[in-house]
């Protein structure tokens, strides 16, 4: 799971504008938004290495995988391709592999974190 969280993080900081397309219209600060995600993976990934902190920072992730499923959820309809930063992505389908994946994660986090 460390390794998980600071590959998409990196994704934070190189794909950053097609992350921020991934993100509404309403959400002010986009790009600052995108990477302060990136930087709450990376420190996800650490604080799951540490014992002393991996139950708070399991806690925090299931409540973080939560919170940026609208995200992916916007931008699946959106058909944002957050890679190439247009708007030609696999659209919907893409939430048939996501939303179980991210259950999947949150579910990891849970059996092994707490």
């Amino acid at each position: 799971m460390s390794t998980m969280l600071l590959v998409t993080a990196i994704g934070h900081f190189v794909f950053n504008k097609g992350m921020t397309m991934m993100l509404p219209g309403f959400i002010s600060f986009k790009k600052e938004v995108v990477f302060f995600t990136g930087l709450i993976e990376i420190l996800a990934s650490i604080g799951l290495l540490l014992m002393a902190f991996r139950h708070l920072t399991a806690v925090m992730l299931i409540l973080f995988f939560i919170l940026i499923l609208p995200a992916n959820i916007y931008a699946a309809v959106q058909k944002v391709d957050f890679q190439k930063g247009n708007y030609e992505g696999s659209g919907l389908d893409y939430l048939w592999f996501r939303v179980p994946l991210q259950m999947f994660f949150m579910l990891w986090v849970w059996y092994f974190g707490l």
